[in-house]
């Protein structure tokens, strides 16, 4: 049975807005291992659709887009590598070694852990709330940011009840984020 593992870049006031983190080598190594070391990914509907069209054109060609850095490279390669399944009651089909999960998110995540290995990292926002107020979601990995964005869309905003979680490990990065992994209780 897989582990369901959250992942995602956060600001100190709580803002998981992806323009307002400022991207650095260090953090796209970090993201590029995480991704490495799950079994598969999953995602909804707005974040794969935000995934594919960034990150798939510099995996297939090595060109990055004029002020992109050479360094995001290896990041786009793990992504792109990486098997996806997405959560999406209005897409119809999905491609970019992706799966289309469909039908209940309760039943089809359930599912989905019962027949897959190892660790599925949850990226996105909305997916990965619902998926937490169902109590699914066995790892948490927030990236925390030394910034204050002064602006939403906030984690975790609305969920109907409080997640405990007991804190695995830590890593100071030369930047002053920090990577917090957490268990659910």
């Amino acid at each position: 049975m897989a582990r369901l593992q959250y992942s995602i870049n956060v600001t100190l006031d709580g803002c998981c807005d992806h323009q307002a983190i400022v991207p650095y080598p260090e953090m796209h190594e970090f993201w590029s291992d995480v991704i490495t070391s799950a079994d598969a990914l999953l995602y909804g509907r707005v974040t794969y659709q935000m995934m594919e069209p960034a990150w798939r054109p510099i995996a297939e060609t090595g060109v990055v887009p004029d002020g992109t850095p050479d360094w995001v490279i290896p990041f786009a390669q793990s992504i792109h590598k990486a098997r996806k399944f997405v959560a999406s009651t209005t897409l119809t089909e999905v491609d970019w070694n992706a799966r289309l999960l469909q039908g209940d998110l309760k039943s089809a995540v359930e599912q989905l852990k019962r027949e897959e290995d190892g660790i599925i990292s949850l990226g996105g926002l909305n997916l990965a709330r619902s998926i937490a107020a169902l109590g699914l979601i066995d790892d948490f990995v927030f990236l925390v940011h030394p910034r204050i964005a002064g602006h939403g869309p906030t984690l975790f905003s609305g969920l109907p009840s409080p997640l405990d979680l007991t804190l695995k490990s830590q890593r100071i990065f030369a930047s002053g984020a920090i990577a917090l992994t957490y268990e659910a209780k």
